[in-house]
């Protein structure tokens, strides 16, 4: 057997969000979230409404659209048989989100919901008695849509403290069951996406038409009450359960984003996409620090920088303990083209140096020495270990006249990846695991479908909602299963 690189106490396993997986929607006491709204987090169109009468933004579901998140693929009631096929490819980690809204289901309230509590009790209790260490984002693209149509979201300072009493209910709840915990999905996405990657909503609204319309002011209130709901969050975590190990998890495909040339203004403009892409949240969650850049942004934009010294103490004091992030695809960065994005990454020009797209229709472009140059320079730059808790391909896909499915795209994709984590590891890189989004075929989080495909399990569902909810494994199943039963070893072969 080949030698192997990786940690013996590497963390092997998969990802997934409630949101994409859970379905339940409103059973059991849960309450609608702003995913919940969305036929997919690029949605242009969310299902809000504007009511004069009430002066706040309502829920209004569009009858011609399939909401698929709302039954998901009904992981909420079959849990188990789906760690059962996680635990048949040898996970001893698995990452899921808490749904804050089946534990406060309109979120302001002073008591949880004791059916939404239970439920992650069995969950976790299934998990650990599988072998798998529970990772578990608290806040993934699902804050409770009363406290965006009420209070605005992030952009009031009153949700920090239905946050603290949220994530103080389940730090408590699990502390003997979880140790290790991430703060908010993505967040750093609120550059593009504010609505959903930061929970905001205009209570006020400019443009009464589109709920998507944010100020630049709400953004940069939300930047500061997130920043400093981090570093709160981190201190609260230490003090029920000192041993917990509490991470951020950005999006840094971006970090990997080339100057298309070495016209310096392309290099400058790659450096500013990075810092405002990734760094922004980074550099506070890791380092405790409001970066220059940022200031001088707000500045630019006309916005009074607002947190105070006592503030800035508590962010400079309360960093977390590790960095997790997703990492799908690079890009590029040309001053003469206007950059695009996707759930995937930015998108400027094509990058000539890379081998291939995935297929149609979502074509990203493949670049695994990308993830190695993302885990250097993260390394570089924050000196954490880092986790590796995104990765992985969507692709359309279904079982042959003989139900073989056959992923060889997948497996080549993912070997790829790995084989950059491993030289990324030779660099002195410490990484703590990897995580594969999502080692069961869920909801789409950028196109809210079915048919971009992710997982090592094949679930039968479709995007207009029908299907039997069959699971069957992939090719790619055993596949992945060695590769974790070697440690990695696998891989060189």
């Amino acid at each position: 057997m080949s030698e192997t690189v990786f940690p013996k106490n590497f963390m092997w396993g998969g990802a997934v969000a409630a949101n994409q997986c859970e379905g339940a929607w409103l059973e059991d006491g849960k309450q609608p979230n702003i995913t919940d709204v969305m036929v997919g987090i690029n949605a242009t169109d969310p299902g809000l409404v504007w009511n004069e009468e009430t002066g706040r933004w309502e829920m209004k579901l569009d009858s011609e659209k399939v909401y698929l998140s709302h039954d998901g693929i009904d992981f909420y009631h079959r849990y188990k048989e789906d760690l059962g096929y996680m635990a048949g490819m040898g996970f001893n980690a698995f990452r899921t989100s808490i749904a804050w809204s089946r534990i406060y289901p309109l979120g302001d309230e002073t008591e949880p919901n004791e059916k939404g509590l239970q439920f992650y009790d069995d969950l976790f209790d299934e998990m650990l008695r599988l072998g798998m260490q529970p990772v578990i984002t608290l806040s993934h693209y699902e804050t409770p849509l009363h406290l965006m149509t009420e209070y605005g979201g992030w952009a009031n300072e009153k949700m920090i403290d239905f946050w603290m009493n949220y994530v103080t209910t389940v730090f408590t709840r699990y502390k003997n069951k979880v140790k290790y915990w991430l703060t908010f999905n993505e967040v750093n996405n609120m550059y593009r996406r504010p609505v959903v990657s930061a929970g905001i909503l205009s209570v006020k609204p400019y443009d009464k038409t589109n709920p998507l319309a944010i100020s630049e002011k709400e953004k940069w209130d939300s930047y500061c009450n997130l920043v400093k709901a981090n570093a709160m969050t981190v201190k609260r975590g230490h003090e029920i359960n000192p041993d917990f190990k509490i991470g951020c998890m950005l999006s840094c495909s971006a970090v990997a984003t080339y100057p298309f040339t070495c016209d310096p203004d392309d290099v400058l403009g790659a450096l500013n996409l990075q810092r405002i892409s990734a760094f922004y949240f980074g550099d506070p969650f890791c380092s405790g620090i409001i970066p220059g850049y940022v200031r001088r942004q707000m500045r630019e934009e006309g916005y009074s920088f607002r947190m105070s010294s006592e503030d800035l103490e508590l962010i400079k004091t309360y960093t977390v303990d590790f960095f997790s992030f997703s990492y799908y695809r690079s890009g590029t960065y040309s001053k003469e083209v206007e950059n695009a994005y996707d759930t995937g990454g930015i998108r400027g020009r094509e990058n000539p140096y890379l081998e291939g797209t995935s297929p149609e229709p979502w074509k990203w472009p493949i670049d695994p020495k990308g993830l190695r140059y993302t885990l250097n320079t993260l390394y570089d730059r924050y000196h954490l270990p880092l986790f590796i808790v995104e990765n992985g391909i969507g692709l359309d896909e279904g079982p042959d006249e003989n139900g073989v499915i056959a992923d060889s795209f997948r497996i080549h994709y993912t070997k790829e990846h790995l084989l950059q984590v491993k030289e990324a590891i030779l660099d002195g890189v410490d990484i703590m695991g990897y995580l594969y989004w999502g080692p069961m075929d869920i909801v789409s989080a950028g196109t809210g479908e079915m048919k971009k495909r992710y997982g090592f399990v094949y679930v039968d569902r479709f995007n207009d909602g029908t299907g039997t909810l069959k699971r069957s494994k992939k090719q790619s199943y055993d596949w992945y299963r060695e590769v974790i039963e070697t440690n990695g070893a696998s891989l060189d072969r």
